[in-house]
């Protein structure tokens, strides 16, 4: 065979490697994994620049909490709770974390102590007058919330300024949780 010939085949060999690639079926991604998602979901709960300095965390079954990031600004995020019926990953500042804390754990949260809570991903439909409500009822004001700030721990003369109402308009700044040690300043944010 002449040289012309071997460069043919050379020429003709790559082609047909190149055809083969090109129709070979698509590879499948890796699924992220597990924790990269729960990331991604605490992270939709804030402002970019916030989101991307926070601590993750993830509450555990037993209610203890493990750090799937930990991040070097002032705001631990969480991602979207499994068991609840709309989304809710939210992302707070300390004083937040520690009213959070309280609600959570049916304490008593320090007033005075004003924090910020992020929940740009929306928020679980919930009751307005019963901080631990876990469905809806005939008398507990269920109300639909979308993506909004939450002002916590202020003390009690800040809310008195707001409408308190046990059926709010969820489209202005009202209180959530009135007459309660867990109220708290609604502020809905598109």
């Amino acid at each position: 065979m002449n040289r012309y010939g071997s460069l043919c085949i050379l020429g003709m060999a790559a082609g047909l490697a190149a055809a083969v690639a090109v129709a070979a079926p698509p590879t499948k991604k890796k699924p992220a994994s597990a924790d990269a998602t729960l990331v991604r979901s605490a992270m939709s709960a804030a402002p970019r620049k916030v989101a991307e300095t926070a601590t993750i965390v993830v509450a555990n079954k037993d209610g203890s909490m493990r750090t799937l990031r930990t991040g070097s600004g002032n705001f631990t995020c969480m991602p979207d709770n499994p068991t609840t019926p709309g989304p809710d990953p939210m992302c707070m500042d300390a004083a937040g974390m520690e009213w959070a804390h309280a609600w959570m754990t049916r304490g008593i949260p320090k007033t005075g102590r004003v924090g910020l809570i992020y929940m740009l991903g929306g928020g679980t439909d919930a009751s307005n007058t019963d901080p631990h409500a876990k469905a809806p009822t005939a008398g507990n004001h269920w109300v639909k919330t979308g993506p909004h700030i939450m002002i916590v721990g202020a003390d009690p003369g800040f809310y008195a300024a707001y409408p308190r109402d046990a059926s709010p308009d969820t489209s202005v700044p009202y209180v959530m949780w009135p007459d309660t040690p867990y109220q708290h300043l609604m502020v809905p944010v598109k």
